[in-house]
């Protein structure tokens, strides 16, 4: 895979990443939401390595 093609995959996931964010509601977040958020965040951080 090109770089490129790696870019606009981070690209993707982040901007699904932020669009989970944006959905959440402070009020009903559980402890697992936030566990799953962490999990999408190691993983993109393994792809960019």
């Amino acid at each position: 895979m090109s770089n490129q093609a790696k870019i606009e995959e981070l690209k993707l996931r982040l901007s699904s990443f932020m669009s989970r964010i944006d959905e959440m509601d402070p009020e009903e977040t559980s402890v697992e939401d936030v566990d799953k958020l962490i999990s999408m965040l190691e993983e993109l951080e393994e792809e960019c390595k």
